[in-house]
């Protein structure tokens, strides 16, 4: 008879050492290879039935390939708050290669003026770190002290966009997309559309990118594959994982709406509203990420949808790349009809029921 003991802990070897050969990872090349949606597990009519609830347009990542896209999915438009995590690899790529020190680095020895105002309130501001910008909980133009609420805050962005790209990588809006976000990223993962973070022009909300869904697609595998593209690590595993899977507490409040002194012509990258404090973070904001966590109530963020579930999300969800690891799937829209988390979610479970195998 054979031991069970020694005989699940084999088996389960074995299961996992299958399941590492099925998942070898596919990387497109200068263009993105295809398959038909049924050739990859999926009902080609249930996509059409989501392409048409979204309207718009994207394109479904499936096992490394295109197999199912809408619309115009080569089309470069703004993505709003969706290029967010784009700035979280930088600055996350920054620690990896020694230009910041960690995290936890306070941002007044890039920005000096933030330790000079608000001193009513104690110089608040000079405390203020990478982690805390890249969570939102700076509070920023508000009254509480760095980490100690959460408010999202679009010029907070535009501060932490400026000071992380002409600060730290010591760019100028000439050279931002060339020396930076071209050749360190979008290069380096073969984007087709050439991605911008000048949307709009260099007068006009610099930093707001424009990206294809399907150039955007090339980011969401980068982190399916936690920071691997091909033989390369653009950015280490650990990093890759951690900015998809620590969400602020449900402990950290929401912030006010008491504004507080900012530095002299900040800009935002966004809103015109001050004080800025647009939503909480509901148990699901990991690092400009939304994740599927759960709210102080006990509510999933996406109902229905896998909790291992990460993404990008602009304008309510208008536009947005989401990464679905458990069925290695990906996802990328823009100009949709999606304007909420409600109708994120039923876009997302329509996605999920698609899968046949």
């Amino acid at each position: 008879m054979v031991n069970r003991v020694m005989f699940l802990p084999m088996m389960m070897g074995i299961l996992c050492t299958v399941c590492i050969a099925e998942v070898d990872s596919v990387y497109p090349g200068r263009d993105w290879a295809t398959k038909g949606p049924n050739e990859v597990g999926l009902d080609e009519g249930k996509l059409k039935a989501l392409s048409d609830f979204t309207g718009g347009f994207g394109c479904v990542i499936r096992h490394g390939y295109l197999v199912y896209s809408w619309g115009d999915a080569s089309r470069r438009m703004d993505v709003a708050s969706a290029a967010k995590p784009i700035y979280t690899h930088f600055l996350l790529k920054a620690v990896q290669d020694g230009k910041i020190a960690d995290v936890d680095e306070p941002v007044c020895r890039w920005e000096p003026r933030l330790a000079q105002i608000n001193e009513a309130l104690d110089h608040k501001d000079a405390h203020i770190t990478w982690r805390h910008m890249a969570n939102q909980i700076s509070c920023y133009g508000l009254t509480e002290a760095p980490g100690t609420a959460y408010a999202y805050n679009d010029w907070q962005m535009a501060l932490l966009f400026d000071t992380l790209f002409m600060g730290v990588y010591k760019a100028t809006l000439d050279t931002v997309d060339e020396a930076i976000l071209h050749a360190q990223l979008t290069d380096l993962i073969g984007c087709q559309d050439n991605p911008t973070f000048l949307a709009f022009g260099q007068g006009d909300r610099a930093g707001r990118l424009a990206i294809s869904p399907r150039d955007f697609a090339r980011f969401g595998l980068l982190y399916l594959n936690q920071g691997r593209w091909g033989d390369r690590q653009l950015v280490s595993s650990k990093l890759a994982r951690m900015a998809v899977t620590s969400p602020v507490p449900n402990s950290m409040p929401r912030a006010g709406n008491q504004a507080a002194q900012m530095i002299p012509n900040q800009r935002s990258i966004g809103s015109r509203q001050i004080p800025d404090n647009q939503t909480d973070h509901m148990g699901s904001y990991s690092w400009l990420w939304w994740i599927n966590g759960v709210d102080r109530q006990g509510k999933r963020h996406w109902p229905g949808v896998p909790e291992e579930t990460y993404g990008c999300f602009g304008h309510g969800g208008k536009r947005a790349m989401v990464v679905l690891p458990g069925f290695d799937l990906i996802i990328s829209w823009n100009n949709t009809r999606i304007e909420s988390r409600d109708m994120e979610s039923t876009a997302l479970k329509r996605l999920t029921d698609a899968v046949s195998r």
